[in-house]
């Protein structure tokens, strides 16, 4: 492919946005083609999340606090992309919004993009970051982000718009420098009516004994209120992975058991042959946390338009000099 576009990568997690920013894998059947965007640095705390991250994505990844890390980012990119910790936004959380230790870490991506003035930037958080409790902490993200130059925009994604079979909402932040040209969303694939059922996303994996190099492990928590009561209906899309979980994952449409980590990887779209290199708990985290790679495939397609109308407005003005 043409000149691929450089992307520094933070709360990088195991790799779900850097793969589907990548592209070049399938998942149930359907092959997600590559795409031109390569990651030349990138960052997560998580010590078992980097080590899946380097055994799949093929490439270093920095293990630490992300302060401790910002002296090494490269000259320039043109892609900046991160998921910044929820833990303090989340409905489910402390509510302490972005004063809050963990969540105040977007911080850190404002610091980035300051420094590396990237094309374009992709900030990804829980839909909580648009209730009403927070609604000063989207004010002073959007803030942080505007005042570096950036036309910025949100909203609202739900997964299984985009082919991940899981009722799973998320908020993308996007900037453009200079406001040159607009981010268009992609537009979704699927509507409630054809969404992917549990059924269709894992009933192939009913069979299979534990396998713990595959991840095909489950909790053996008992039912418990709420979250930890639930059961697949085999003719919907799952309920929302969590990350944490013990406890909460959902039970198998048919089976006696809570889901197995590699039924809750199909459920994010992981494709079968990513490996993660942890036990349960660890690969529960991980795979909770994570950005679906096919619906970040999806956002991939919409950043490669505006790249490609920001490289060639900025011809445009050279041409007119």
């Amino acid at each position: 492919m043409k000149n691929n576009y450089k992307v520094v990568s933070l709360f990088s997690g195991c790799g779900g946005m850097d793969l589907g920013l990548m592209g070049g894998f399938s998942f149930l059947g359907k092959h997600y083609a590559e795409r031109p965007f390569d990651v030349i640095w990138a960052n997560d705390l998580n010590p078992f999340a980097c080590k899946t991250y380097e055994h799949n994505l093929k490439h270093p990844i920095l293990q630490g606090d992300v302060w401790g890390h910002l002296d090494s980012l490269p000259e320039a990119c043109d892609v900046v992309v991160g998921g910044f910790p929820c833990q303090d936004i989340s409905i489910n959380g402390k509510r302490a919004g972005v004063a809050g230790e963990r969540s105040g870490l977007y911080r850190a991506m404002v610091e980035t993009v300051r420094r590396m003035q990237p094309k374009v930037f992709v900030a990804e958080n829980v839909r909580g970051l648009l209730y009403k409790y927070n609604a000063d902490s989207l004010k002073q993200v959007l803030e942080d982000f505007t005042a570096l130059g950036y036309d910025v925009t949100y909203q609202l994604y739900h997964a299984a718009d985009f082919e991940v079979p899981q009722r799973r909402e998320r908020v993308f932040i996007v900037g453009v420098k200079g406001g040159t040209v607009p981010f268009t969303p992609p537009k979704p694939t699927l509507d409630k009516h054809t969404w992917i059922t549990s059924k269709a996303a894992i009933a192939d994996l009913a069979g299979l004994e534990q396998d713990a190099d595959y991840s095909h492990v489950w909790s053996l928590a008992k039912k418990s209120s709420d979250q930890g009561g639930r059961k697949l209906d085999p003719n919907k899309t799952s309920h929302t992975i969590r990350a944490e979980c013990h406890g909460n994952n959902q039970f198998h449409y048919e089976l006696p058991r809570r889901i197995s980590m590699r039924e809750a990887a199909r459920f994010q779209t992981f494709p079968d042959d990513f490996i993660f290199k942890a036990k349960l708990r660890e690969t529960e985290r991980m795979i909770g946390n994570a950005v679906p790679p096919v619906l970040a495939w999806h956002l991939a397609n919409s950043l490669l338009e505006t790249l490609e109308a920001h490289t060639n407005h900025q011809n445009d003005l050279v041409a007119a000099e």
